[in-house]
Protein backbone atom coordinates (compact mmCIF):
# COMPACT_ATOMS: atom_id res chain seq x y z
CA UNK A 1 0.00 0.00 0.00
CA UNK A 2 1.17 3.28 -0.67
CA UNK A 3 1.37 6.29 1.83
CA UNK A 4 -1.88 7.90 0.20
CA UNK A 5 -3.42 4.55 0.26
CA UNK A 6 -5.89 3.39 3.26
CA UNK A 7 -8.21 1.17 4.65
CA UNK A 8 -11.11 1.28 7.30
CA UNK A 9 -11.29 -1.00 10.00
CA UNK A 10 -14.98 -2.19 10.08
CA UNK A 11 -15.05 -4.27 13.01
CA UNK A 12 -14.38 -7.93 13.19
CA UNK A 13 -15.80 -10.56 11.08
CA UNK A 14 -15.16 -13.85 13.20
CA UNK A 15 -12.20 -15.28 15.35
CA UNK A 16 -10.84 -18.76 14.43
CA UNK A 17 -9.78 -21.55 16.28
CA UNK A 18 -8.13 -24.25 14.84
CA UNK A 19 -9.29 -27.56 16.43
CA UNK A 20 -8.53 -31.36 16.00
CA UNK A 21 -12.34 -32.42 15.87
CA UNK A 22 -15.00 -30.48 14.61
CA UNK A 23 -17.75 -32.39 16.74
CA UNK A 24 -15.53 -32.69 19.96
CA UNK A 25 -14.79 -28.75 19.55
CA UNK A 26 -18.94 -27.99 19.40
CA UNK A 27 -19.64 -30.39 22.09
CA UNK A 28 -17.19 -28.67 24.34
CA UNK A 29 -17.76 -25.25 23.58
CA UNK A 30 -21.86 -26.18 23.81
CA UNK A 31 -20.68 -27.05 27.31
CA UNK A 32 -18.97 -23.91 27.78
CA UNK A 33 -22.56 -21.89 27.00
CA UNK A 34 -21.90 -21.05 23.08
CA UNK A 35 -24.43 -22.06 20.40
CA UNK A 36 -24.30 -23.24 17.22
CA UNK A 37 -25.09 -20.57 14.40
CA UNK A 38 -23.84 -23.00 11.83
CA UNK A 39 -22.20 -25.99 11.24
CA UNK A 40 -20.98 -27.07 7.99
CA UNK A 41 -18.87 -30.75 8.36
CA UNK A 42 -18.11 -30.57 5.18
CA UNK A 43 -16.24 -27.54 5.31
CA UNK A 44 -14.50 -28.48 8.50
CA UNK A 45 -16.27 -25.08 10.18
CA UNK A 46 -18.68 -24.38 12.73
CA UNK A 47 -19.97 -20.72 13.60
CA UNK A 48 -20.63 -20.25 17.47
CA UNK A 49 -22.62 -17.10 18.47
CA UNK A 50 -21.25 -14.45 20.76
CA UNK A 51 -24.46 -12.32 21.82
CA UNK A 52 -26.30 -11.07 19.87
CA UNK A 53 -23.69 -10.08 17.37
CA UNK A 54 -23.28 -11.13 13.78
CA UNK A 55 -19.41 -11.87 13.97
CA UNK A 56 -18.27 -14.99 16.38
CA UNK A 57 -16.17 -17.86 16.77
CA UNK A 58 -15.38 -19.79 14.34
CA UNK A 59 -14.08 -23.69 14.48
CA UNK A 60 -12.17 -24.71 12.10
CA UNK A 61 -10.76 -28.15 11.96
CA UNK A 62 -7.36 -28.79 11.17
CA UNK A 63 -6.64 -33.01 10.79
CA UNK A 64 -3.20 -33.05 12.01
CA UNK A 65 -3.90 -30.97 15.16
CA UNK A 66 -3.86 -33.31 18.11
CA UNK A 67 -4.99 -32.64 21.58
CA UNK A 68 -2.14 -30.33 22.98
CA UNK A 69 -0.63 -27.10 23.82
CA UNK A 70 0.57 -24.72 21.17
CA UNK A 71 4.69 -24.64 22.08
CA UNK A 72 4.13 -20.77 21.69
CA UNK A 73 1.56 -18.66 23.86
CA UNK A 74 -1.78 -18.66 23.13
CA UNK A 75 -3.68 -15.79 21.16
CA UNK A 76 -6.55 -15.24 24.41
CA UNK A 77 -9.84 -14.12 23.16
CA UNK A 78 -12.33 -12.81 26.01
CA UNK A 79 -15.89 -12.63 25.92
CA UNK A 80 -18.31 -10.22 27.74
CA UNK A 81 -20.25 -11.83 30.46
CA UNK A 82 -22.73 -10.43 33.20
CA UNK A 83 -20.64 -11.84 35.64
CA UNK A 84 -17.27 -13.77 35.43
CA UNK A 85 -17.15 -15.60 38.66
CA UNK A 86 -20.94 -16.87 38.03
CA UNK A 87 -19.35 -17.90 34.81
CA UNK A 88 -16.92 -19.59 36.35
CA UNK A 89 -19.03 -21.75 38.31
CA UNK A 90 -21.22 -22.42 35.54
CA UNK A 91 -18.44 -23.69 33.92
CA UNK A 92 -17.22 -25.95 37.01
CA UNK A 93 -20.37 -27.53 36.83
CA UNK A 94 -20.20 -28.15 33.12
CA UNK A 95 -17.11 -30.10 33.63
CA UNK A 96 -14.48 -27.35 32.34
CA UNK A 97 -11.77 -27.01 33.93
CA UNK A 98 -10.59 -23.61 35.25
CA UNK A 99 -6.73 -22.52 34.06
CA UNK A 100 -6.98 -20.47 37.08
CA UNK A 101 -9.27 -19.13 39.45
CA UNK A 102 -11.57 -15.61 38.67
CA UNK A 103 -9.31 -12.61 38.73
CA UNK A 104 -9.36 -9.48 39.08
CA UNK A 105 -8.88 -6.51 36.12
CA UNK A 106 -9.36 -3.51 35.78
CA UNK A 107 -13.12 -3.50 35.08
CA UNK A 108 -14.10 -6.16 36.76
CA UNK A 109 -13.74 -10.07 36.72
CA UNK A 110 -12.18 -12.27 34.11
CA UNK A 111 -12.00 -15.91 34.10
CA UNK A 112 -10.39 -18.15 31.68
CA UNK A 113 -10.45 -21.83 29.76
CA UNK A 114 -8.58 -23.69 27.38
CA UNK A 115 -9.80 -26.29 24.77
CA UNK A 116 -8.14 -29.67 24.40
CA UNK A 117 -6.27 -27.67 21.13
CA UNK A 118 -4.57 -24.77 23.61
CA UNK A 119 -7.02 -22.22 21.88
CA UNK A 120 -7.96 -19.72 25.29
CA UNK A 121 -11.24 -18.21 25.93
CA UNK A 122 -12.10 -15.75 28.65
CA UNK A 123 -15.15 -14.59 30.08
CA UNK A 124 -14.69 -11.06 31.56
CA UNK A 125 -17.72 -8.59 33.08
CA UNK A 126 -17.63 -5.10 33.85
CA UNK A 127 -18.40 -4.84 37.27
CA UNK A 128 -15.80 -2.20 38.54
CA UNK A 129 -17.02 0.22 35.55
CA UNK A 130 -20.47 -1.35 34.04
CA UNK A 131 -20.83 2.52 32.43
CA UNK A 132 -18.38 0.58 29.95
CA UNK A 133 -20.51 -2.65 29.37
CA UNK A 134 -22.65 -3.77 27.30
CA UNK A 135 -26.45 -3.29 28.86
CA UNK A 136 -27.75 -7.21 28.23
Amino acid sequence: MSDDQSYELLGFDNVLLPVGDLGEAVGFYGRAGFTVAFRLDEAGIAALKVGGETPGLLLRAEEALGHRTPPWPPVRVWIEVSDARGAAEALRAAGIGLLDEPFPVATGWTVEIADPWGNVVGFTDYAKRPELGRRP
